[in-house]
Protein backbone atom coordinates (compact mmCIF):
# COMPACT_ATOMS: atom_id res chain seq x y z
CA UNK A 1 0.00 0.00 0.00
CA UNK A 2 1.95 3.12 -1.32
CA UNK A 3 1.14 6.25 1.00
CA UNK A 4 0.43 9.54 0.07
CA UNK A 5 2.12 12.80 1.53
CA UNK A 6 0.58 15.94 1.06
CA UNK A 7 2.79 18.91 0.72
CA UNK A 8 2.58 22.17 1.97
CA UNK A 9 1.66 24.74 -0.33
CA UNK A 10 4.94 27.23 -1.14
CA UNK A 11 4.20 30.63 -0.40
CA UNK A 12 5.42 32.60 -3.44
CA UNK A 13 4.53 36.38 -1.83
CA UNK A 14 7.91 37.45 -0.36
CA UNK A 15 7.84 40.76 0.45
CA UNK A 16 6.13 43.51 -0.66
CA UNK A 17 6.83 46.18 -4.02
CA UNK A 18 6.59 48.86 -1.35
CA UNK A 19 9.11 47.17 0.58
CA UNK A 20 11.49 46.41 -2.20
CA UNK A 21 11.16 50.26 -3.13
CA UNK A 22 12.18 51.35 0.51
CA UNK A 23 15.25 49.03 0.76
CA UNK A 24 16.84 50.46 -2.73
CA UNK A 25 16.00 54.21 -1.64
CA UNK A 26 12.88 55.20 -4.29
CA UNK A 27 10.45 54.79 -2.97
CA UNK A 28 9.43 58.50 -2.80
CA UNK A 29 11.24 59.37 -6.59
CA UNK A 30 9.27 56.32 -7.59
CA UNK A 31 5.70 57.63 -6.19
CA UNK A 32 5.97 61.06 -7.07
CA UNK A 33 6.87 59.86 -10.51
CA UNK A 34 3.36 57.64 -11.11
CA UNK A 35 1.78 60.67 -9.37
CA UNK A 36 2.91 62.61 -12.06
CA UNK A 37 2.36 60.29 -15.38
CA UNK A 38 -1.16 59.33 -14.22
CA UNK A 39 -2.18 63.57 -14.03
CA UNK A 40 -0.80 63.80 -17.30
CA UNK A 41 -2.27 60.78 -18.66
CA UNK A 42 -6.03 61.90 -17.60
CA UNK A 43 -5.38 65.66 -18.70
CA UNK A 44 -4.40 64.32 -22.33
CA UNK A 45 -7.17 62.07 -21.90
CA UNK A 46 -9.03 64.66 -21.56
CA UNK A 47 -7.86 67.13 -24.12
CA UNK A 48 -8.62 64.00 -26.60
CA UNK A 49 -12.20 64.00 -25.54
CA UNK A 50 -12.97 67.46 -25.86
CA UNK A 51 -10.73 67.45 -29.28
CA UNK A 52 -8.42 70.02 -27.66
CA UNK A 53 -5.08 70.71 -29.64
CA UNK A 54 -2.00 71.31 -27.51
CA UNK A 55 -2.00 74.60 -29.03
CA UNK A 56 -5.50 75.48 -28.19
CA UNK A 57 -4.99 74.48 -24.60
CA UNK A 58 -2.11 76.62 -24.32
CA UNK A 59 -3.74 79.69 -25.66
CA UNK A 60 -6.61 79.12 -22.99
CA UNK A 61 -3.98 78.65 -20.49
CA UNK A 62 -1.77 81.59 -21.60
CA UNK A 63 1.08 79.89 -21.75
CA UNK A 64 3.24 78.34 -24.29
CA UNK A 65 3.19 75.46 -26.01
CA UNK A 66 6.54 74.21 -24.80
CA UNK A 67 5.26 75.02 -21.09
CA UNK A 68 2.30 73.04 -21.45
CA UNK A 69 4.46 70.13 -22.87
CA UNK A 70 6.35 70.47 -19.85
CA UNK A 71 3.27 69.53 -17.88
CA UNK A 72 2.03 66.63 -20.19
CA UNK A 73 5.56 65.56 -19.79
CA UNK A 74 5.07 62.31 -17.22
CA UNK A 75 8.79 62.63 -16.89
CA UNK A 76 9.02 66.10 -15.31
CA UNK A 77 7.49 66.17 -11.71
CA UNK A 78 8.50 69.99 -11.35
CA UNK A 79 5.04 71.23 -12.33
CA UNK A 80 3.25 73.42 -9.46
CA UNK A 81 0.10 72.27 -8.11
CA UNK A 82 -1.14 75.39 -9.53
CA UNK A 83 -0.15 74.91 -12.98
CA UNK A 84 -2.07 71.42 -13.15
CA UNK A 85 -4.93 73.19 -11.34
CA UNK A 86 -5.39 75.66 -13.80
CA UNK A 87 -4.99 73.09 -16.88
CA UNK A 88 -7.71 71.00 -15.05
CA UNK A 89 -10.20 74.37 -14.82
CA UNK A 90 -9.54 74.57 -18.53
CA UNK A 91 -10.63 71.19 -19.23
CA UNK A 92 -13.51 71.40 -16.90
CA UNK A 93 -12.34 69.34 -14.24
CA UNK A 94 -10.81 69.77 -10.96
CA UNK A 95 -8.03 67.96 -8.89
CA UNK A 96 -8.46 66.88 -5.49
CA UNK A 97 -5.38 66.32 -3.19
CA UNK A 98 -5.65 63.63 -0.29
CA UNK A 99 -3.08 63.14 1.86
CA UNK A 100 -3.23 59.32 4.04
CA UNK A 101 -0.90 58.09 6.75
CA UNK A 102 2.01 56.42 5.33
CA UNK A 103 1.91 53.67 7.58
CA UNK A 104 -1.15 52.12 6.42
CA UNK A 105 -1.44 50.03 3.51
CA UNK A 106 -3.62 51.69 0.79
CA UNK A 107 -7.29 50.56 1.14
CA UNK A 108 -10.14 51.10 -1.47
CA UNK A 109 -12.90 52.80 -0.61
CA UNK A 110 -15.99 50.57 0.28
CA UNK A 111 -18.63 49.61 -2.30
CA UNK A 112 -21.51 51.61 -0.40
CA UNK A 113 -19.83 54.22 -1.39
CA UNK A 114 -19.28 55.57 2.49
CA UNK A 115 -15.64 57.41 2.56
CA UNK A 116 -12.73 56.44 5.37
CA UNK A 117 -13.54 58.74 8.77
CA UNK A 118 -11.34 61.71 8.76
CA UNK A 119 -9.11 60.32 11.09
CA UNK A 120 -7.45 57.81 8.53
CA UNK A 121 -6.24 60.90 6.45
CA UNK A 122 -6.91 64.80 5.42
CA UNK A 123 -8.67 64.94 2.47
CA UNK A 124 -8.04 68.80 0.36
CA UNK A 125 -10.57 69.21 -1.98
CA UNK A 126 -10.98 72.80 -3.78
CA UNK A 127 -12.44 73.24 -7.32
CA UNK A 128 -9.94 74.58 -9.38
CA UNK A 129 -11.98 78.02 -9.66
CA UNK A 130 -11.31 78.40 -5.98
CA UNK A 131 -7.84 77.76 -6.32
CA UNK A 132 -7.50 80.44 -9.30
Amino acid sequence: MKTTTTRKPFDHSGSSFDSFLEEEGIREETETLAIKRVLAWQLEQAMREQRKTKQAMAKELHTSRSQLNRLLDPQNVSVSLETITRAAKVLGKRLIVRITDARKSPTRRPRSGRRPAAREGVRATRSAAEAV
